[in-house]
């Protein structure tokens, strides 16, 4: 930036030197006798031009590098303090608004810097050589031509305020726009069952005419400043060329006095353009770094000095949870909730819809944080524990099997690097290797985006895969098995009782017949634990889990 600064300075300057010139090229070379001036005054100006077009090339390289890099740079930062957030800021802001946080307000602040090096270093240098000029020929004539400036301050401040506003509305709408699209996107195969093609048609034209109408407004405002510029500018060569004009003519002043100072101010007109549109854009950059500076401001919520660590780390855990209240917002989850999760047992959480058994999951892996009581791991409060120590004690699959657009390989493996022997051992438990050998470039095959190159019942195959791969002591399963037919249920059903052994797991399922077998299962009832018991147990009491059984089985 520094040597950007520098060159655009010695390109700025070379204005007022060329516009000097001038008087030396009217009173001597073009006067009688003026031959001797002529290859002097030629070879600066042509030197002045030469030296123009190196620093022009020099400094576009550099302020395209300094754009550029700071642009990626300022994008790379904002995703890893994206990644950082809790999950409640991913619930109120769609990914489509986050898209467009990302890259559509780097990108709108992505010249920023360039525009001020430009217009500090280039402009302001050029006028002030070039006014430099002008009072060195005649300051009346300086002080006339500037005699409209003062009427400008009043409409620039109102113009200005009006981008920033009308910017910072439109950045919302474009918001709006990315998460128009992204849904749509996603959820394309409702689009097309449903036929709602030409409704998400006209939701999405409302919204780019929105963003049509404020680009319009802002341009007309950005375009007002340089257009009052130049009416300014217009009142003040009048002016002179009726002051000057006639002073030329009673012999007062030289053709060679006019010309240079005609120039001078000629000259300026383009860098007065130019830094009057530079407010402008500085409005619209800065609403974007508002919206910017708010976002890397946003916080996750604090924890406590996380110090502690696991006693019996890399072990299966016993794992209590204690009096747990939590609610999303106003809405109320879990109302003092207490269960207990033995250690190398498998303990399932069943219940109706809305019982909180996935909320527990989210406490668990600290995805929320519980508002009242605590949750252990072999007695250490999960909320002493850094994120990274308690997150490597969980393998999850959930009942979304959420694949990224990459081979199945870096679906599997996600960013670690496992041996072939560990990649095939954790591939044949989940049953991955059955439809993989079978593609024709194996575990190169791209999974689509979002996975859609595989059926349900693969991607859930790969996501338990990833799970037993991680090989973590605690394996959570939020309906791991839904996706699957009934064969491959019991195959993976078969797996997964087996990847259980010497791991605490946990089973949300809401097929009872896949949780019979587990050590202990916990009914559960508006956010509480009503019961617990083996399957027979709770059976014999005739409760609520009798009667979510007699449900599903009574045929």
């Amino acid at each position: 930036m520094a040597v950007a600064f520098g060159v655009m300075v010695i390109e700025g300057s070379t204005l007022g030197a060329l516009s000097y010139l001038l008087k030396p090229l009217f009173d001597k070379v073009f006067s009688e006798g003026g031959q001797d001036a002529l290859i002097w005054v030629g070879f600066a100006i042509l030197g002045l031009f030469v030296l123009r077009a190196i620093t022009s090339i020099t400094s576009k390289s550099l302020l395209t590098t300094i754009a550029q890099r700071s642009s990626s740079a300022m994008q790379v930062d904002l995703l890893r303090h994206i990644l950082t957030l809790d999950a409640g800021f991913f619930q109120s802001n769609p990914p489509g608004a986050l898209i467009e946080r990302v890259q559509g307000d780097t990108a709108a602040v992505q010249g920023v810097w360039s525009t001020l090096i430009t217009g500090v270093g280039r402009d302001v240098i050029s006028l002030i050589g070039l006014f430099a000029v002008a009072l060195a020929v005649d300051p009346t004539w300086t002080v006339a031509a500037l005699i409209g400036a003062p009427l400008l301050i009043l409409p620039a401040l109102v113009i200005q305020r009006y981008i920033r506003r009308k910017t910072a509305a439109m950045r919302i709408d474009a918001g709006q726009r990315a998460t128009r699209l992204d849904e749509v996107f996603h959820g394309i195969q409702a689009v097309k069952l449903n036929r709602m093609e030409e409704y998400q048609t006209g939701r999405f034209k409302t919204i780019v005419n929105t963003i049509v109408r404020a680009e319009i407004k802002m341009m007309i405002g950005r375009s007002t400043l340089p257009a009052l510029i130049d009416v300014i500018t217009g009142i003040g060569f009048f002016t002179v060329l009726m002051l000057g004009g006639a002073q030329i003519a009673d012999g007062t002043r030289t053709i060679g006095d006019f010309m240079a100072f005609f120039s001078a101010m000629a000259l300026t007109f383009q860098p007065l353009r130019r830094l009057g549109d530079m407010a402008g854009f500085w409005q619209v950059a800065a609403a974007s770094l508002e919206r910017l500076f708010r976002l890397f401001d946003t916080q996750p919520t604090p924890r406590p000095d996380a110090i502690a660590t696991l006693p019996n780390a890399g072990q299966a855990p016993r794992i209590e949870v204690r009096d747990v209240v939590f609610g999303y917002g106003d809405v109320p989850v879990l109302h003092g909730l207490s269960l207990v999760a033995e250690a190398g047992k498998m303990t399932a959480l069943v219940g109706a819809s809305g019982a909180g058994k996935s909320t527990v999951f989210n406490l668990l892996t600290a995805m929320a944080t519980p508002q009242d009581g605590k949750i252990t791991l072999d007695g250490t409060d999960i909320a002493t524990l850094p994120l990274p120590a308690l997150r490597s004690q969980f393998a999850v699959v959930t009942q979304d099997a959420a694949l990224f657009d990459e081979t199945i390989r870096e679906n599997i493996a996600l960013g670690s690097n496992p041996t072939e022997t560990q990649l095939r051992a954790a591939m044949d438990a989940a049953h991955v290797s059955e439809f993989v050998d079978g593609l024709p470039l194996g575990l190169d095959s791209p999974a689509g985006p979002r996975g859609s190159a595989l059926s349900g019942g693969q991607r859930q195959r790969v996501a338990i895969a990833r799970a037993l791969l991680r090989d973590a002591p605690v394996l959570l399963l939020d309906e791991a098995t839904s996706a699957l037919d009934a064969q491959s249920e019991a195959l993976v059903a078969e797996a997964l009782s087996e990847a259980s052994k010497g791991r605490t797991t946990l089973v949300i399922a809401h097929r009872l017949a896949t949780i019979r077998n587990a050590d202990r299962i916990v009914v559960m009832d508006a956010g509480r634990a009503v019961d617990s018991g083996t399957h027979e147990e709770l059976l014999a009491r005739s409760g609520l889990y009798a009667d979510l059984c007699k449900l599903q089985f009574q045929s």
